[in-house]
């Protein structure tokens, strides 16, 4: 019986967001992270980020709801990675830099994302940049 890989990934802010307040395609996202299929990967940053944006009055999500979803659904299934920071790697939104160091440090192969900067660069050396949906027809196919 052969082993099951586990596949490393990053997942961006808005695919996250979208995934635990939304469901839709993102949301098939999170039940690949309880089970076991995928490892996502972050970093102190990219948590900051998580919480700044579900904090946005926009989700009317109250403190308590905000901690639910980070320690019950994000951080019990996340590694965080120490990423260390190198010279701008996305000159229209350097920002979406902390996705791309996060998988280096990660040795993560992909990147999920529904940012239209991350997506123009479709890759970063060894790293590829998918959105959910890609994401998920790729996985289909393992």
């Amino acid at each position: 019986m052969g082993k099951i890989k586990v596949v490393p990934v990053v997942i961006d802010t808005n695919v996250v967001v979208s995934a635990l307040l939304f469901g839709g395609v993102p949301g098939e996202i999170v039940i690949q992270w309880k089970t076991g299929i995928i490892q996502p990967k972050t970093s102190k940053e990219i948590v900051d980020e998580y919480i700044r944006v579900l904090a946005y009055p926009k989700f009317d999500l109250t403190k308590e709801e905000i901690n639910f979803l980070l320690y019950h659904e994000i951080l019990t299934y996340f590694d965080v990675v120490t990423v260390k920071s190198r010279r701008p790697i996305v000159k229209e939104d350097p920002s979406d830099d902390k996705f791309i160091r996060c998988a280096q440090a990660a040795k993560a192969r992909i990147i999920i994302s529904g940012d239209q900067h991350l997506l123009k660069l479709k890759s970063y050396g060894k790293i590829r940049i998918l959105t959910p949906a890609q994401f998920l027809k790729e996985m289909q196919r393992t």
